[in-house]
């Protein structure tokens, strides 16, 4: 596989003048934690994309498909699995700024009979404490799978293979990131306005903030749509292009695809309180207690904090989906988004990555 520096890179401008919006040191350091996503870790290729809010630079390493040599392009779509969830508590978070919907009330008054308990809020769906069991995973519910086997499944038949197990914990009581958590809330997003939580999305949030490269794709629609890059698993029979998948089954916790300039222009308008009023936003962006996930964010709602070593405060999402690997999020001062297209041999320093890419 082949590293492409900055000098031959994908950089999103018209004028090479753009080269400089990274510093060297940031740029080394970056394009070496790529470099060791492919080299050694074993992805078959990384995207990453800085923003310091004036000029974009896009960093790549590895190939974009394991059947040819390309390079890989600065706008290449990725899955980005569970990055999805925030913006899917964006919109719940404008609905409860519109008064629409109540982050105390039960799920029951806006959904009535969907969930087993009447004791499960809006707040603890947002939070992963909910308790609801994951029915990801499950053979039925394996987006992969069912892609070949054409299949579909709506949200309702997913939650119902969640709530036909039992509850993880009693609603309010503990913290686990659960993919049921956030297909319920896009039902609740159906359910309040009246309309498709695919509508909602693109005109709440995609079409204002003009990122064209970002779909939720429909039923169906298993193949991303025009350039990108392909995602590979290790299977029994050995490295497998897993990209193409159905949408239905992660749909509002994790079906997006999207680039990372438009990730990074989505992470600083939410910052910057664009997107979700300052209260609701203060509440969004502040970790609960007891949070902690393998990446060192405190979970608040929807998204993941944590101070870097350098003194600044990072906030984002990452997850993972077949054949994708997606980190993604913000400063005060910059944005940062890398997509790996395989599951590196060893989880990656993640502290240290966003540290390289974001601290002054």
């Amino acid at each position: 596989m082949r590293s492409h520096v900055l000098a031959t890179i994908a950089v999103v401008a018209t004028s090479m003048a753009l080269v400089g919006c990274a510093t060297l040191q940031r740029t080394v350091e970056v394009q070496s934690d790529l470099d060791s996503l492919t080299k050694s870790g074993g992805a078959v290729g990384s995207i990453a994309t800085l923003d310091d809010n004036s000029t974009t630079t896009v960093l790549t390493s590895g190939v974009p498909h394991q059947t040819n040599g390309d390079s890989i392009g600065p706008r290449y779509r990725v899955r980005i699995a569970g990055v999805t969830k925030t913006l899917t508590a964006a919109l719940v978070l404008q609905l409860v700024a519109e008064d629409k919907v109540d982050l105390a009330a039960p799920v029951e008054h806006y959904l009535p009979g969907l969930l087993p308990s009447n004791t499960i809020t809006v707040r603890h769906l947002l939070q992963h404490r909910s308790g609801l069991a994951e029915f990801a995973g499950e053979p039925n519910a394996d987006e992969w799978v069912a892609a070949n086997e054409n299949r579909t499944l709506t949200p309702a038949d997913t939650v119902a293979i969640a709530v036909s197990k039992p509850a993880q914990f009693e609603p309010g009581s503990a913290f686990r990131y659960t993919d049921t958590n956030y297909i319920v809330l896009g039902m609740l997003v159906e359910g309040v306005t009246g309309r498709s939580y695919a509508d909602e999305l693109r005109t709440r949030i995609l079409e204002p903030l003009k990122l064209e490269d970002t779909y939720l794709p429909p039923p169906g629609e298993r193949d991303i749509r025009g350039e990108h890059m392909t995602g590979y698993a290790d299977l029994p029979g050995g490295r497998t292009d897993v990209s193409r998948i159905e949408p239905s089954i992660p749909w509002s916790a994790g079906a997006l695809v999207s680039t990372g300039k438009d990730l990074n222009t989505f992470w600083r308008a939410l910052l910057s309180g664009n997107i979700v009023p300052e209260n609701e936003l203060t509440e969004m962006t502040t970790p609960q207690a007891g949070t902690t996930e393998a990446e060192g964010l405190g979970y608040g709602l929807g998204v993941g904090s944590t101070e870097l070593p350098c003194g600044v405060t990072y906030i984002g999402h990452s997850s993972g989906i077949d054949g994708y690997y997606t980190l993604s999020g913000a400063t005060e001062d910059r944005a940062y988004t890398v997509t790996l297209t395989s599951a590196p041999k060893e989880q990656p320093d993640i502290v240290a990555m966003l540290s390289h890419a974001l601290c002054p």
